[in-house]
């Protein structure tokens, strides 16, 4: 079976493993997902894999202010023990993380976050802007999973990519730092405010 780059993709995301390893795992595997994560875990190499089920209590809130007060971000990141808390990788790395959410603006930290109602109007627009572009009803359904698949990727954290490394997303950030710190890794909650921004409440008076 041919191993494709959005395979080797998948499986790094949810492993944490290096982009060879996966590769590797796949080729050994023959394009079976579950067999190459067995592979990887076999090896010590699926680390973020192995601690994701680990409880996540201890952690930070990061507070991060931009242009002269203009944007405000709070994020809680959370770890596993108050000894990698206070590390200063993990420092960084919630600063990071309270930096891309200032730049890009997600809305979401993971897809499973999206309301239903959100999915089913993405839906609906994407069907609506294709009719009217006369695309053929026999591809509708496929321009209709880009367009939401990129509504995913611009408004969920997780699978927004890294604002310093485009080459990888917020996910395979957070795997890369729990195979370094050895600790499961999780973005609890996040808000972001912009000055002179409506809320959803003031909208609705």
């Amino acid at each position: 079976m041919a191993i494709t780059t959005e395979m080797i993709k998948t499986l790094r995301e949810t492993t944490g493993a290096g982009i060879l390893d996966c590769r590797k795992a796949l080729e050994q595997s023959n394009g079976d997902m579950n067999a190459a994560m067995d592979y990887l875990r076999e090896k010590g190499l699926a680390t973020a894999a192995k601690r994701s089920g680990r409880n996540a209590s201890e952690g930070t809130i990061e507070l991060y202010s931009h242009g002269n007060g203009r944007v405000g971000v709070m994020v809680e990141v959370n770890c596993e023990t108050d000894f990698v808390a206070r590390s200063e990788a993990f420092r960084n790395l919630a600063h990071e993380l309270a930096l891309q959410i200032a730049a890009a603006s997600p809305e979401f930290i993971l897809e499973s976050d999206i309301p239903t109602t959100v999915i089913e109007r993405e839906t609906r627009i994407a069907t609506a802007k294709a009719k009217e572009d006369g695309k053929p009803d026999a591809i509708l359904p496929r321009i209709v999973e880009g367009a939401v698949k990129k509504y995913k990727d611009e408004f969920v954290l997780m699978n927004q990519a890294y604002i310093r490394d485009e080459s990888i997303t917020i996910q395979e950030l957070i795997n890369q730092n729990v195979a370094a710190l050895g600790e499961n890794i999780i973005i609890r909650r996040f808000a972001r405010w912009a000055l002179g921004e409506t809320t959803s409440s003031e909208e609705s008076e």
